[in-house]
C-alpha cells in the first residue's frame, strides 16, 4: 500500500479509483456512487467559499446516519475546515453547549434534530443546513442566502463542461493539523472536546488498511451500525469503509435488534464492528435457547460428534451475521465472558479490540485468528503501551502515547495536563494486565473501581459479566453502599413469562446466593434490587454509571 502525502489524499484517490461504484445507501433508500459523493462534496465547497468559511473554521454535524451526513463530515475535511460530529442521542441542552463551546460557524442537522434544537440558543452561528437535502434551516447571512439559492447555477459555472476526475483536489493537510473535535459521551456525565489531528485519523486508517484490506476488497458492502459521530464508528466503520473503496450502508432508523438482524441477513456485510450488547442480544435470544435443550447438551457431550456439531452451531450463527462477514470485531465495552468462551468455542470469527475516543480510537486489536479469550489484542502500529503498575502482574493504569494520541481537549488545558504528560503518555483511566505476548486485559475503570471493607480492590464491571449470564437478569449494575455491595437489576422482560414481582424477587434472591458462591468473601452481594426501567446507556451502550450512585 502507497503511503499517502496527507489524510484527505486518501479521500481523493478512493473518488478516483471507484468512480462508477456504489458508494453510500441509505438503507433501503437511495444510493450515491461516489462521483455522486464527489459533486456534493464540491458542491458543499462552493457553499463554503462563497459564504464566508475559511479554512479552520468548525462545522458541527448532528444527525442519525445518513449518506448526507457522510458527505458532510467529508465535505468539511476536504475543504480545510474542523468537523465537530454530536451524537444525536445527546439532548438539545447539549448539542447547543457543543455547538457553542466549539465556536461552530455552520451546522448540519438531521431531520429528527430539527425539531430538538432552538436555534436562538446558538448565536454565534450562521446558519443551520438539512442533512436530507441540504436546504437552509435558518440564515444569518445574506451570503449563506445567495449561495445556497444560487448553488447549482455556481457549479454549472464552474464546470461548464461537465465536472470530472481531474477537478478532484482536495486540502493537504499537515500531520499535527486539527481535523476535528470530538466531544466523549462517558459513563462519568462530563463531555469533554477532545481535538484529534490528521495523523490520529490516517494512523488508524493506515492500520486498518493494511490489516483488514486484504479481507474486505473493495465494492464489498458494509453496514454502518454505530454512530458515526462516535470514534470507534466513524474511523472504522466509516473512514476506513470508504477509504477501502467498500459499499456502506446506513441504518438511518433507530437501530432496533429486529431491524439490525433484518439488515445483516439483506445486506451479507464483509466485516462487522459492533458493541457487545449487539452481540450478545443475538447470542443470548436466537442461539443459545437452540443449544440449551437436553438433546443438544447431550450431543455436545458426545465426542464423536462433537466436532460436527459445533460446525453447525458455527454455521448458524454465522448465517445470523449475514454468512459473509470476515470477522465480528466487538469493541467500546467488555464482552460477557460465557458469550464470547461459546462463540470462541464452536470456532466463530470474533475478536476484541480497545481504543478511546482521545486514540481515534484505536489503542490495541488482533486479528481474529490471534484472538485469546479474555483480551482486548496487542498495540496496534505506531502506538506504544504500558501498564502503570508497581508489581507485575497486577493491574495497573494502560497508558499509551503516539501516532494516534489526540492533541489535547479543547479550550480545556487543566483536563489536557491532567491526560497527558510531560513525556507525552496518555493517562487512559482503564484498569488492565499484559501477558507476555502484549496482549492486554481489561479489569475496569480506575474510577469504578471499588475498595472492600479491608481495603481490597473490587472490579464491579467482573461480578456484572457472571450476574448478566443468570436467570431472568437482562442487565446489572453494582454499586457499593456504605460497606455494602448491592446490585441493581434490570430483568429480562422478553423471558418473564408472567412472573410477579414476588416470584422475580425470589428468582434474584437464588441469583445472588449462586453468585456468591463464585466470589470471594469481600465482594459478595449483600442485596439484589430489581430495577424497572432499562439502564441508560453511552452511544457505546456503556451504562451511565453517575446517574445510579445515590
Amino acid at each position: 500500500m502507497e503511503t499517502a502525502l496527507s489524510f484527505n489524499h486518501y479521500i481523493e484517490q478512493t473518488i478516483v479509483q471507484h468512480w462508477d461504484a456504489d458508494a453510500l445507501t441509505d438503507y433501503e433508500g437511495q444510493t450515491l456512487q461516489f462521483h455522486d459523493v464527489a459533486r456534493k462534496i464540491e458542491k458543499l465547497h462552493i457553499l463554503f467559499e462563497n459564504c464566508g468559511v475559511s479554512k479552520g473554521n468548525k462545522i458541527a454535524i448532528c444527525g442519525r446516519n445518513s449518506a448526507h451526513w457522510a458527505v458532510a463530515f467529508l465535505a468539511t475535511l476536504t475543504y480545510g475546515a474542523v468537523a465537530v460530529p454530536i451524537l444525536h442521542e445527546f439532548n438539545s441542552e447539549q448539542i447547543h453547549n457543543i455547538v457553542n463551546h466549539s465556536g461552530a460557524k455552520l451546522l448540519f442537522v438531521g431531520d429528527y434534530i430539527v425539531k430538538e434544537i432552538t436555534p436562538s440558543e446558538m448565536p454565534q452561528l450562521e446558519g443551520i443546513i438539512n442533512l436530507p437535502d441540504f436546504s437552509l434551516m435558518e440564515s444569518r447571512s445574506e451570503k449563506l442566502t445567495y449561495a445556497r439559492e444560487h448553488l447549482n447555477l455556481m457549479f454549472g459555472s464552474k464546470y461548464p463542461m461537465a465536472f470530472r476526475k481531474e477537478h478532484i483536489h482536495y486540502h493537504q493537510n499537515t500531520a499535527d493539523e486539527l481535523a476535528l473535535i470530538n466531544y466523549t459521551s462517558g459513563t462519568t456525565g462530563f463531555s469533554k472536546g477532545v481535538m484529534l489531528p490528521y495523523r490520529a485519523l490516517q494512523g488508524n486508517l493506515e492500520f486498518c488498511l493494511r490489516r483488514l484490506g486484504d479481507h474486505v476488497k473493495p465494492g464489498a458492502p458494509m453496514l454502518d451500525i454505530l454512530p458515526m459521530a462516535h470514534m470507534y464508528g466513524l474511523s472504522i466503520e466509516f473512514i476506513f469503509g470508504f477509504c477501502n473503496g467498500c459499499h456502506l450502508y446506513f441504518l438511518n432508523r433507530l437501530p432496533s435488534p429486529t431491524l439490525i438482524a433484518k439488515a445483516f441477513t439483506d445486506i451479507r456485510p464483509a466485516l462487522i464492528v459492533t458493541v457487545p450488547l449487539i452481540i450478545e442480544k443475538i447470542i443470548r435470544k436466537r442461539v443459545f435457547p437452540l443449544i440449551q435443550s437436553n438433546r443438544m447438551k447431550l450431543l455436545l457431550a458426545m465426542p464423536v460428534v462433537q466436532k460436527k456439531i459445533k460446525e453447525r452451531i458455527c454455521q448458524q450463527v454465522y448465517e445470523a451475521f449475514g454468512g459473509r462477514t470476515y470477522e465480528v470485531i466487538v469493541g467500546g465495552a467488555a464482552l460477557s465472558k460465557e458469550v464470547e468462551e461459546f462463540l470462541l468455542s464452536v470456532g466463530f470469527p470474533i475478536t476484541v479490540g480497545y481504543g478511546t475516543t482521545e486514540c481515534a480510537p484505536l489503542i490495541s486489536y488482533n486479528d481474529w485468528h490471534e484472538h485469546v479469550a479474555g483480551s482486548c489484542g496487542r498495540p496496534v502500529d505506531g502506538m506504544e503501551v504500558r501498564i502503570a503498575s508497581s508489581t507485575p502482574g497486577t493491574p495497573g493504569e494502560i497508558v499509551t502515547r503516539g501516532r494516534n494520541v489526540m492533541l489535547g481537549y479543547y479550550h480545556n488545558d487543566e483536563a489536557t495536563r491532567q491526560a497527558i504528560d510531560p513525556e507525552g503518555w496518555y493517562h487512559t483511566g482503564d484498569l488492565a494486565t499484559m501477558d507476555s505476548s502484549g496482549n492486554i486485559f481489561i479489569r475496569g475503570r480506575i474510577k469504578n473501581m471499588l475498595l472492600g471493607a479491608s481495603g481490597q480492590n473490587i472490579y464491579p464491571e467482573e461480578i456484572e459479566d457472571k450476574l448478566n449470564s443468570m436467570p431472568m437478569v437482562s442487565e446489572s449494575l453494582v454499586l457499593q453502599s456504605g460497606e455494602h455491595l448491592v446490585a441493581l437489576v434490570h430483568p429480562d422482560h422478553d423471558e418473564q413469562m408472567n412472573f410477579s414481582r414476588q416470584e422475580l424477587e425470589d428468582i434474584m434472591e437464588q441469583n445472588r446466593r449462586e453468585l456468591n458462591q463464585q466470589l470471594p468473601q469481600y465482594s459478595r452481594i449483600t442485596d439484589i434490587r430489581l430495577h424497572d426501567e432499562e439502564f441508560q446507556k453511552t452511544p457505546k451502550k456503556s451504562i451511565k454509571r453517575y446517574l445510579y450512585q445515590a
